[in-house]
């Protein structure tokens, strides 16, 4: 073995040793604080495109389950007043069969039309003060309004777009109107003529309040078609970014000792080195 000063190969190999140990002790580390595998792109590159790809697409599908939600609450709080109209219009039925009979006093037909009157004054409330989240939800023109919920899992392709129109639910659109003779009464011909029109109304708002439950219905659908596919991208992202740890423990060990023994060849490398000194006493 021949002897020199001017390069310590033995050196310079420990250190190099030592330096890459180090290296990969300090990631271990890392992924042990962090419980992730992926803490920088050079981690793993192509693994934290897809992660973060993937996140983008969960955290859609996330809003859009709860855009679905809104909107099956909004679709609810319509069809509850619906229901509603409906159980006034029912009592509109009675009244309007009960003034198509004859024999009826002038205090009678008078307290019938009064009673019919504000049953129609109060299905105007319910269309013009029915709101979710401080928007009207009945429209109180002669225009049907739409309302509709978006949902996306991030890509063009997973875009849906839930839209239902929202009925005009006012006496007039409906068909029934305070009907009188001269004398403010609702007179017999008239409650006849009003009994099929309200009859009507009530068929009306049936296949309204069946179209707000068929869009209900798909809202849910989605919601938890999303709520799925959420979680299984989370699963994904997950087994793509997060450390095993028992491997990860494994190697801290083998690196800590790794680094030991490093420092150890090092001290021995310049340790030998000095042996030249030797030849020179």
């Amino acid at each position: 073995m021949s002897l020199g000063v001017l390069n310590n190969i033995s050196a310079i190999y420990a250190e190099n040793s030592l330096t890459t140990t180090q290296a990969s002790l300090q990631t271990t580390l890392q992924q042990l604080s962090s419980g992730s595998r992926i803490n920088s792109g050079a981690d793993d590159a192509a693994g934290l495109s897809i992660a973060n790809g993937l996140a983008a697409n969960s955290a859609a599908l996330t809003q859009s389950s709860a855009n679905a939600t809104d909107g099956v609450g909004l679709l609810q709080v319509a069809d509850g007043a619906l229901s509603q109209v409906t159980s006034l219009l029912n009592r509109a039925v009675t009244l309007a069969t009960e003034a198509s009979n004859s024999g009826l006093s002038s205090s009678q037909f008078t307290a019938i039309n009064t009673e019919y009157i504000a049953l129609l004054g109060e299905i105007n409330n319910i269309a013009q003060a029915t709101d979710f989240n401080g928007a009207a939800i009945f429209s109180t023109s002669t225009t049907s309004s739409s309302i509709s919920a978006y949902t996306t899992d991030g890509t063009s392709n997973g875009t849906v777009s839930v839209a239902v129109t929202v009925p005009i639910v006012n006496a007039t659109a409906l068909g029934i109107t305070a009907v009188a003779n001269t004398s403010g009464l609702i007179n017999t011909s008239a409650a006849a003529a009003q009994l099929t029109a309200i009859v009507s109304a009530i068929n009306t708002i049936s296949l309204d309040r069946g179209t707000l439950g068929a869009a209900v219905e798909q809202l849910q659908a989605n919601t938890t078609v999303d709520t799925n596919e959420s979680q299984n991208l989370t699963s994904a992202t997950s087994q793509i970014t997060s450390a095993n740890i028992a491997t990860v423990v494994a190697n801290d060990t083998s690196f800590s000792i790794l680094e030991q023994t490093g420092i150890s060849a090092l001290q021995q490398s310049n340790t030998q080195a000095q042996t030249v000194l030797k030849l020179l006493q």
